[in-house]
């Protein structure tokens, strides 16, 4: 019997590094991590869902969406979720030649 990798059977299954399926693959996978860290930092500042939708101006089943699935969500109600959970933001952008970072 054969063994396989992880990152073989990623990219026999899902195709690989640098195809459009393994990249929307990567980002929805990014995209989950983040709603999981929003719900898990949350949890542990002691804030509901609706408590935390009140800091930033939104509804409790925007909350749950974001923490469900934070892919389609703008990058400022991102930015103010994790300003009312008091999180250190940076973001890093490469395009070709050009480096970019953000940081809050």
């Amino acid at each position: 019997m054969k063994i396989y990798t992880f990152d073989e059977v990623k990219d026999e299954l899902i195709g690989k590094i640098g195809t459009p399926d393994r990249d929307r693959f990567e980002y929805q996978l990014q995209m989950d991590l983040i709603g999981k860290a929003i719900k898990q930092t949350r949890q542990e500042r002691n804030l509901t869902q609706e408590e935390l939708g009140k800091l930033i101006g939104v509804q409790k089943a925007q909350i749950s969406r974001i923490e469900s699935n934070a892919g389609n969500v703008t990058m400022n109600t991102l930015l103010r979720v994790f300003t009312a959970l008091k999180a250190k933001v940076k973001l890093q952008v490469e395009l070709s030649d050009i480096n970019f970072h953000v940081g809050q």
